[in-house]
């Protein structure tokens, strides 16, 4: 990592002047900028209610306190429509599918939601040409509705978990709603992790619970069955065969499934940010160096400013590429109309006025 680093920190950070003293020099000297912390970006009030601003970065504490996000009602929409065309299809042709039956409706209700997990246990298999063409169908279909919808309303579920969990952690301080976002931002990795386990434990428990109550299994069947149900292992020597215990693995396998794979995307996130934690602990610590120094002089005026000190540290800490510092620069000169090396009123009136350049 130190070998890295230290290649990283001879490049130069910009390819163009950052510093206006760099554009224009009077009497030989260069000219330092003035910095100055913005009292706030009205961005609120520059764009309209509802406006559609693909640019922007969704907050999550939008996510959390304000409108649903991802929309609840398009996944029950979506999930309508796959498990409807499903059992439907798979109805029309039940006496085609071979294995334990108990009901024509909910055996193809219950048939769609192992397809769609990719559980696949072998009670219920497909026994003729067209209905395994409607499996192989319906395993895509399913495995994208589940990638790209429910895995994100999981998501959101959790997140709004995270409220609950902090306050628990904090049950005898009074924290209020940016103390809590603060704290959940900072250990946000962390809390899913907890959070999703404590779920993932409540649903290991109770499909255990039901299979040995309801179903009448031995605990260790119980067990096994629904672990090799939510690794989507699925051997098929154990399963759902009631009319009761198919009714409740519609839910609980669907369920228990993203629950399992969303634990495991929680875990390498959380691996992710205390390697990012370490490496900014390791950038800040360690000394500055003459080749450093060099390296962070944006201006080469032999002197490192505040900004140019911030825009090094965040290079180094992996926070920005040299990519977004081009695109940024890019745009500051695009409203810098005047060349003066800062931005003002006019300039603004300028490039607004200015015709687009195709």
């Amino acid at each position: 990592m130190t070998s890295m680093a230290a290649h990283d920190t001879e490049r130069p950070l910009l390819s163009g002047p950052l510093e206006p003293g760099s554009r224009t020099k009077q009497n030989g000297s260069n000219k330092k900028r003035r910095y100055r912390r913005s009292k706030s970006a009205p961005l609120a009030e520059a764009v309209p209610s509802g406006a559609d601003f693909p640019c922007s970065r969704v907050q999550r504490w939008d996510t959390i306190f304000g409108t649903i996000h991802p929309s609840f009602k398009t996944v029950a929409i979506y999930l309508s429509l796959y498990l409807g065309i499903g059992t439907i299809s798979f109805y029309l042709v039940k006496n085609q599918i071979e294995g334990q039956k108990t009901n024509g409706v909910l055996d193809a209700v219950y048939f769609c939601v192992v397809t769609m997990t990719t559980v696949g246990y072998g009670d219920l298999v497909p026994g003729t040409v067209l209905t395994k063409l409607l499996a192989c169908a319906f395993v895509f279909s399913g495995m994208a509705l589940v990638g790209l919808i429910l895995i994100k309303a999981a998501d959101y579920l959790v997140e709004k978990q995270e409220i609950l969990l902090v306050k628990a952690i904090h049950l005898h301080e009074k924290l209020g709603p940016s103390e809590i976002l603060k704290d959940i931002e900072i250990h946000r990795a962390k809390y899913k992790c907890i959070t999703i386990m404590f779920l993932l434990a409540v649903l290991i428990v109770s499909g255990t619970v039901f299979l040995y109550v309801v179903e009448k299994r031995d605990f260790v069947d119980a067990f096994y069955c629904v672990c090799s149900t939510i690794t989507t292992l699925g051997y098929g020597d154990q399963s759902f065969s009631t009319i009761s215990g198919r009714v409740f693995a519609v839910f609980w396998i669907i369920t228990s499934t993203i629950c399992l794979a969303q634990f495991f995307f929680y875990v390498a996130e959380l691996n992710t940010e205390n390697r990012q934690r370490a490496l900014t602990k390791w950038v800040l610590c360690r000394r500055m160096t003459n080749v450093d120094l060099e390296a962070a002089d944006l201006d080469e005026d032999g002197v490192v400013s505040a900004a140019e000190f911030v825009i090094y540290k965040l290079k180094e800490m992996g926070k920005i590429t040299q990519e977004d510092v081009s695109l940024v620069l890019k745009e500051f000169d695009d409203l810098d109309v005047d060349q003066s090396g800062t931005l003002s009123v006019s300039d603004l009136t300028l490039a607004q006025s200015s015709p687009d350049e195709n």
